[in-house]
């Protein structure tokens, strides 16, 4: 039974984050991992998907020169695309990553493995224990409905993967993956409907903004339904197409189906339940230090702990998951400014509480929003979108950026939420001119 310093199981960008620095540090650190070292954002998620972003915001620039400045003519060509993603997944090969790791001192196990005592794990016929810390960082996957599982249906990864675009698309799911490739996608002439069974798309933001961002994605052709109900849905023919007939009897069609209805954490094929953990829970519980409660000398990292599916949480949870299991000095986890960002044309970006969350939580709350349209920049750039911010008893607890660069505007936003800014702070504060964060200041002074 192989005895080491420390086990990461789960080498995404906070597991190799964590197994890294314990190396260094001169740990004797095993990571181990059944799929590519570097986990879904290198390879599947962040890095790629946004290429793809890019690559169609390209295309619908070209389009807008007759707006702004004489002619042009656009011709799609995904196989730019496609090289491109195989250039930066090194064709879904991890040796530089997996060489990097060992070269700071670590060892690499390739295999999937399963918690089987306090700080053992079992990876096929080998037994691994860690003498000082065991880290969990083993992600959250796809989550297909059942009723899409007997029918061809693609996940994220198909369609990073994919090599020639379908004709159409259908996708099931409005959420950020949804939209983003959707929006994508259909910048390069696919056919693409999105069906929601919420209330609205990007249901976690501002109402406003899904108002918003669904008129932008109906301007571009891209058909949306929201509030509705799936009846069925049945293969066509042996190529991949799709029939899903609605509760009110619309049948959508498509060459292919994206499932795209969120991640889920397996924590029962972890093993965890001889931790002593619920292995049906949503998520590991772990305190501000990110050690798994009730489980002495082991820690929970990303996707896994339910903080948010995010690879900045997850890095930012393995510099403390670190500090914590060297015993250094370090800040317990804060979650008040987390930011996100949707790459939709315009981005979406959020930090804190919407409007309704600070409601729900109590105080009282003013909320400030200027529309895009009304800033100077804006009306530069024939451009959609809003300003929101939420305050709760005089200080800054939410923020929305939705704009062109909305995420790098929602920097400021989350710098203010982080660091408990009051509005008249803020309303201190010099704004550039014209950038789109002067929408922030114009805001301001709209308190409601």
């Amino acid at each position: 039974m192989p005895e080491v310093d420390a086990i990461v199981m789960g080498m995404g960008p906070g597991g190799e984050e964590v197994a890294g620095k314990l190396a260094k540090a001169g740990l004797e650190t095993i990571g181990i991992d059944g799929n590519l070292l570097g986990g879904e954002c290198p390879y599947w998620g962040c890095i790629p998907s946004k290429m793809m972003v890019r690559a169609g915001d390209v295309l619908a620039e070209g389009r807008r020169i007759p707006e702004f400045s004489g002619s042009s003519t656009v011709t799609p060509d995904w196989s730019p695309v496609a090289k491109r993603i195989r250039e930066a997944t090194d064709t879904w090969n991890d040796k530089a990553a997996v060489d990097r790791f060992e070269a700071k001192g670590g060892t690499f196990v390739r295999g999937w493995g399963r918690v089987v005592g306090p700080m053992s794990v079992e990876v096929g016929d080998e037994t691994y224990t860690a003498r000082r810390a065991l880290v969990l960082n083993t992600g959250a996957q796809a989550w297909v409905p059942p009723m899409f599982e007997s029918v061809p249906h693609w996940i994220n990864r198909d369609a990073v993967e994919c090599e020639e675009l379908p004709a159409s698309l259908l996708i099931i799911g409005g959420g950020a993956i949804g939209v983003e490739i959707g929006q994508a996608w259909s910048r390069f002439g696919v056919k693409i409907t999105v069906v929601e069974l919420g209330s609205r798309i990007v249901g976690p933001e501002e109402p406003e903004v899904s108002e918003i961002l669904e008129k932008v994605l109906r301007s571009e052709g891209i058909e949306v339904h929201t509030g509705v109900t799936i009846e069925s849905v049945e293969a066509v023919g042996d190529a991949g197409a799709v029939s899903l007939r609605l509760g009110d009897g619309t049948v959508l069609s498509a060459d292919r189906m994206l499932v795209a209805t969120g991640r889920r954490v397996d924590l029962a094929a972890l093993g965890v339940g001889v931790l002593g953990i619920d292995e049906h829970a949503k998520a590991l519980p772990v305190d501000g230090m990110l050690r798994v409660e009730g489980a002495p000398g082991v820690w929970g990292v990303g996707d896994v702990t339910g903080k948010g599916a995010f690879t900045h949480v997850s890095m930012y949870q393995a510099r403390i998951c670190v500090a914590s299991i060297l015993g250094e000095p370090i800040a317990e986890a804060d979650y008040r400014a987390l930011p996100r960002v949707t790459f939709t044309d315009p981005e979406i970006g959020s930090v804190g509480m919407t409007e309704a969350q600070a409601r729900e939580d109590g105080g009282h709350v003013t909320v400030m929003s200027e529309p895009i349209p009304d800033s100077t920049r804006g009306w530069i750039h024939k451009a959609q979108g809003l300003v929101k911010m939420v305050a709760a008893d005089g200080v800054l607890v939410g923020g929305t950026s939705m704009a062109p660069s909305g995420g790098e505007v929602l920097g400021l936003l989350t710098l203010a939420v982080h660091a408990r800014v009051p509005v008249a702070t803020l309303k201190e504060m010099i704004y550039a001119y014209p950038t789109f964060h002067r929408a922030i200041d114009s805001a301001l002074w709209k308190e409601g």
